[in-house]
């Protein structure tokens, strides 16, 4: 049962990566380029199409990480589709909307897995006709009937932390941090439990701010020990690239987690807020910053411009310059080797 999870979670976190980075990276920058060259709303046209292929996305990752065929694989993907809910019938007319119910999108796709590794050769000559028919009235009909309770209760999660993060958004918000700084270390998806418990306001700005501590702090952290490209990726890319060595030395993230719970908790002061797109990815695309200026009531006012370019680059920066020194120099705890990036 754990390599099963292991694999259905490896295979929703790759396929949520691929449709939702798209947007991402250009989403924000486009909309501010818009009013000035129209023709780029073709472009973020297709970006958002593509996060609405996120089911079937999910469901074809998902049947690779379990090695399937590729009818089984096609199958899966189209079960994902029916029981995540991102399609919308209105009067006989058929339409995408958003990206689905993610974690229904993950059951039925792992239930779908179990049904056709039940099903395996049984069909015979017969598979092709019959398995993605059988898919999507089996596994995908059961998702699409749960898909009302799923939904509900995702959406109790995402609702009753606002709350709890409305009522006390200081304390909250470096919990949250803390949180996405250690989440976006781990195999999990930043982006997929994000999106899974609806995360929004300012419980979003202080996901998004976690994973900027720890990108940040990585950067600087690692690039005696690595190339200047290897430091960057982990700002440009993903920290998830020092997955390896936090899983063998996990004190040197000590700086990173220091930094999140700070920045978290000045997300709660300052009222930096994000949504649940925007959450799990740290300064990919710009996306966490823009998210937090086009939130604001006002806008781009000199002093919401002057909170982003604070919360996001400079507070981040000089807080784990001032960690990362006290704690190789003063307790050495850590030294530059730790952040070795070995590519085999």
């Amino acid at each position: 049962m754990k390599e099963f999870i292991n694999k259905l979670l490896t295979g929703m976190s790759i396929g949520i990566v691929v449709s939702l980075i798209p947007n991402a990276l250009v989403g924000e920058l486009l909309k501010l380029l818009i009013p000035y060259f129209p023709a780029l709303q073709q472009i973020l046209d297709i970006s958002v199409l593509v996060m609405s292929m996120l089911p079937i996305m999910i469901g074809v990752t998902v049947g690779m990480t379990f090695k399937l065929t590729p009818i089984q694989t096609a199958s899966i993907g189209l079960a994902a589709v029916v029981g995540s809910g991102v399609v919308q019938i209105n009067e006989s007319v058929m339409t995408l909307q958003g990206i689905g119910v993610v974690l229904n999108t993950g059951v039925t796709a792992g239930l779908a897995v179990l049904f056709v590794k039940y099903i395996g050769a049984k069909l015979k000559d017969y598979t092709i006709l019959l398995l993605p028919t059988l898919s999507i009235f089996i596994p995908g009909l059961f998702g699409y009937l749960i898909l009302p309770y799923v939904k509900s209760g995702t959406g109790i999660i995402g609702v009753g932390i606002q709350q709890v993060t409305d009522f006390q958004p200081i304390l909250m918000g470096a919990i949250i941090a803390v949180i996405f700084c250690v989440l976006i270390l781990s195999p999990l998806s930043t982006v997929g439990v994000a999106t899974v418990i609806m995360l929004s306001g300012i419980g979003a700005g202080a996901a998004n701010l976690g994973i900027v501590s720890a990108g940040i702090g990585l950067c600087i952290a690692s690039y005696k020990s690595n190339s200047l490209g290897t430091a960057l990726a982990h700002v440009l890319g993903s920290p998830k690239i020092q997955m390896r060595n936090f899983f063998m030395k996990p004190k040197i993230a000590f700086p990173m987690l220091i930094t999140a719970a700070i920045l978290g908790a000045l997300a709660g002061v300052l009222n930096v807020q994000g949504t649940s797109m925007s959450a799990g990815f740290g300064l990919s695309g710009l996306i966490g910053p823009l998210n937090y200026i086009n939130l604001t009531p006002d806008g781009w006012t000199t002093s919401n411009i002057t909170v982003m370019i604070a919360m996001f680059f400079v507070i981040p920066t000089v807080l784990n310059v001032i960690l990362l020194r006290i704690f190789s120099t003063n307790l050495k705890m850590i030294k530059s080797e730790d952040y070795k990036i070995h590519i085999e």
